[in-house]
């Protein structure tokens, strides 16, 4: 898996485990909601200074965004050792 789709997956993930819709985010977070659409379809790539906001807006590490699922690091680590 990509990381712009792990980032995509993990920020619905969360703002929806926060009860937050895509506007209230972007509202809080400073930026538009049509973006934040996107970064969930995973149409754009998201800034660091992005990624930052949106992490500090539902209150976890910007880590936790691009955290890779479990099950995908072990095909990944499985990968590498061929």
């Amino acid at each position: 898996m990509e990381i712009r789709e792990v980032f995509a997956r993990n920020l619905r993930a969360l703002r929806q485990a926060k009860g937050l819709s895509q506007e209230e985010l972007a509202h809080q977070a400073g930026i538009d909601r049509t973006y934040i659409s996107s970064l969930e379809r995973n149409v754009y790539n998201a800034s660091i200074d992005v990624v930052d906001r949106l992490a500090e807006v539902l209150g976890v590490d910007a880590a936790e965004l691009l955290k890779r699922p479990s099950d995908d690091l072990q095909g990944s680590k499985s990968e590498l050792d061929e």
